[in-house]
Parts: structure tokens; C-alpha cells; sequence
């Protein structure tokens, strides 16, 4: 693997007379940083740019674990795998379709490529105020009002772990000719169990963007761009990536990529079961909860709801804390969590806060937040008394 050869090479003395500065002297610098392993593009480690050795081989792996036609590693995070594919698809003065809640990086894009924005009718659930799936009427609604759009960009899970109907919407988009492309930052871990909805890629997306870095174990800023099918300019996907990304990417950042999906390849059924076992056990652990309540998982009253009205799917690996019941909002809930449980939350809203799950979550973590959430919910019903 990548960081094995990276291991191996600084220690076998040669001496770095190039880039990065440090020069990999971990003893001078007297810190654990990986410097050791933090080269630029030397003689028989490939480059990023022009794939024909070991990074060639990380982005085979990565397109044969999700079954993409081509995949892309992205060391600036997705972001810059949604500019490029969005740039890649559409002419400037094209029309593209997404829905206002979608990250700043579709919006950029916009203004970038100088595109005009369609958003479809998406309604918020009136207790939490997270938005709801996109439907495949309201892609459809959209595109007919407005035949020349040129691309629907879909993002599937939200920030909050809210799925779209994926394949209805393809077959939509399809049906005019037309590109989906799929926002799945939050969705790099779908598809490998039956515990969790099925990928984009899975799902008729021809597009998709993952980060690995956000529900995986890879380091911040590490993404991928699967191309799923034949429609895609892959020509100027890649011309995009290589105008837009850096031009020194870091070994560090993809050898990190590499580890995570050799871990996956390995390993996935065992930590997608011991995944899917505690995430089963935790939400079984908050069913008594009071006053606040779990987003698709658990009502105020604590019984369990499946998804209905506006919302398509979850992502279970999302606990969603909704607060709205309750004399608390989403952030005195996450101050409390962080003050008096040392439990620190990914986000906090309004009326709702949100935990992120991973594969690499112990079950110490999931009682921890299981029980200060009952002993918090049990709090708020008696003050509201």
C-alpha cells in the first residue's frame, strides 16, 4: 500500500534534495506530524495528474469497491470534485437544477460557469426545520417548466442524513437526456452493508461526489469523484481537477486514501456488522427518551417512527436530536453535551443538533451519548411540567 512504500522510502536514505522543506526531519522538529512520509512527485510515486503507477492503482481500488466506471481522488475535499463535474457537464448560460439547501460549493459553481439556477419545491418538516427529500415530481415539475436545464444535482444524504428516492429521480433526469450528478459527501459509507441505504453510485447517478474524510476513516480534506457513466465528459473532468486542484498534492492526504479503502477491501463485512450492531443497540438504548427525540428513529413521546410525509430515507449512522418539544434548542443541547458530558456534537441548529457515527465509533461512545441523552431528555420533560 501507499503508506508502506512511503514508510520504506524514508527509510532508506536517500536524501531529499526537492520539496517539502522540512526536508522529513521529524528529530529536528521534534514533533509527531507525519513528516517522515510527506514527499512531492519523485521518481516511482506517480503523480496525481497523470496516473500510471501506485496512485493509478488507489483509484482503480476506489472505482472497483463502488463500482464506478472511473474514480478520481480528491485531496481538496468534494468541493472540488462539485465544481469540476458541475463545470464538466454545462455550458456557460446553461441552466442548472438544485435544491436551495445544497453546499456553497453548487452555488459557487454558478457563479464560476456562470450558470442560472432552478431550485425545485422542497418543504422543511415543520418540527425540526430540516429539509425534506427531493422528489422525483418536484425534479419532474421543474424540468418542465424549464426544459433547458442542462444538469440536476442532487444531494443525497444531506448534512443531516436525509435520502432522496435516487432512482426515480434518474429515471426523470434520464428520460430527457440529461445528467444527475450526486452531492454524497455524507454518503461515502453507503452501500456496503444492507443496514444502510444503497450508494449513488448504486442508484443511476451519473456523477457522484464522496467524501471518504466525513463518515470513513481518512484524514480532512480527502475525497472521490466516480464516474458511473458513459455520458460524462471524462476529458474535461479531468482538465477541471487539474486546473482546479492543487498542483502539489499531498502524500500524506492520499495515502490516507489509499489505507481507507485497502481497510475496506479487507475488512468492510466485520466493520459494517460491528457498525450495524451498535447503531441497532443505541437506538434500541434511547427508546425511553423524553422530551426531545430522534429524527426518523424516535417521536417525542420516545415510541419509534419509520420515515413518512416528506422524508424518503434516513441514513441511521445520522443521530439527528431534535429539540423543538422542549425549553432547549439545538445548541444549548450541544453546549450542555460538551460542558457537563464531554460529549462535542458535528453541528448544532435552532431546534435540532446532529452526531456523526462512523465505523470506527466504540461502544463506549455510543452508551456515553445514549445515556446523557436520557438523563438530559428526563431533565426537560420535568422542567416543563
Amino acid at each position: 500500500m501507499l503508506y508502506d512504500k512511503l514508510r520504506k522510502y524514508a527509510a532508506c536514505g536517500v536524501y531529499p534534495m526537492h520539496m517539502p522543506g522540512h526536508k522529513r526531519d521529524s528529530a529536528l522538529l521534534h514533533t509527531g506530524l507525519p513528516y517522515g512520509v510527506d514527499i512531492t512527485e519523485i521518481h516511482g510515486f506517480d503523480d496525481l495528474r497523470y496516473l500510471d503507477g501506485v496512485l493509478g492503482e488507489t483509484a482503480s481500488l476506489a472505482a472497483e469497491l463502488y463500482g464506478s466506471k472511473k474514480a478520481f481522488m480528491l485531496v481538496n475535499g468534494s468541493t472540488v470534485g462539485i465544481l469540476a463535474a458541475i463545470g464538466a457537464s454545462t455550458t456557460r448560460g446553461d441552466k442548472i437544477l438544485f435544491a436551495e439547501g445544497c453546499h456553497r460549493s453548487v452555488f459557487n459553481a454558478v457563479s464560476l460557469f456562470g450558470l442560472r439556477a432552478v431550485h425545485p419545491v422542497v418543504d422543511l418538516d415543520e418540527a425540526s426545520g430540516v429539509e425534506y427529500s427531493v422528489t422525483p415530481a418536484a425534479v419532474e415539475a421543474a424540468l418542465n417548466t424549464n426544459p433547458d436545464i442542462r444538469l440536476v444535482v442532487i444531494t443525497s444524504p444531506t448534512y443531516e442524513g436525509v435520502i432522496s428516492d435516487l432512482e426515480s429521480i434518474a429515471e426523470v433526469v434520464h428520460m430527457r437526456g440529461i445528467p444527475l450528478l450526486v452531492d454524497s459527501a455524507h454518503g461515502a459509507h453507503l452501500g456496503f452493508s444492507d443496514a444502510f441505504p444503497k450508494s449513488a453510485v448504486q442508484s443511476g447517478a451519473d456523477i457522484v461526489v464522496m467524501s471518504l474524510h466525513k463518515t470513513l476513516p481518512a484524514l480532512t480534506q480527502c475525497s472521490l469523484l466516480h464516474v458511473v457513466s458513459d455520458s460524462v465528459n471524462i476529458c474535461e473532468i479531468e482538465r477541471l481537477l487539474f486546473t482546479l486542484q492543487t498542483s502539489s498534492p499531498s502524500y500524506v492526504l492520499m495515502a490516507s486514501i489509499d489505507h481507507c479503502l485497502r481497510l475496506l477491501k479487507s475488512d468492510k463485512d466485520r466493520l459494517f456488522r460491528e457498525y450495524e450492531r451498535r447503531l441497532m443497540w443505541f437506538y434500541d438504548k434511547v427508546k425511553g427518551l423524553r422530551g426531545i427525540y430522534l429524527l426518523g428513529k424516535t417521536q417525542c413521546d420516545g415510541s419509534p417512527v419509520l420515515p413518512s410525509g416528506g422524508f424518503y430515507s434516513f441514513d441511521p449512522g445520522k443521530i439527528v436530536i431534535v429539540t423543538s418539544n422542549t425549553s432547549l434548542t439545538g445548541v444549548a443541547l450541544s453546549d450542555i453535551l460538551r460542558d457537563e458530558y464531554q460529549i462535542e456534537l458535528e453541528a448544532a441548529h435552532p431546534n435540532y443538533a446532529i452526531a456523526m457515527t462512523s465505523i470506527c465509533d466504540n461502544d463506549n461512545g455510543f452508551d456515553r451519548l445514549a445515556d446523557a441523552l436520557l438523563e438530559i431528555g428526563v431533565r426537560v420533560s420535568m422542567s416543563t411540567v
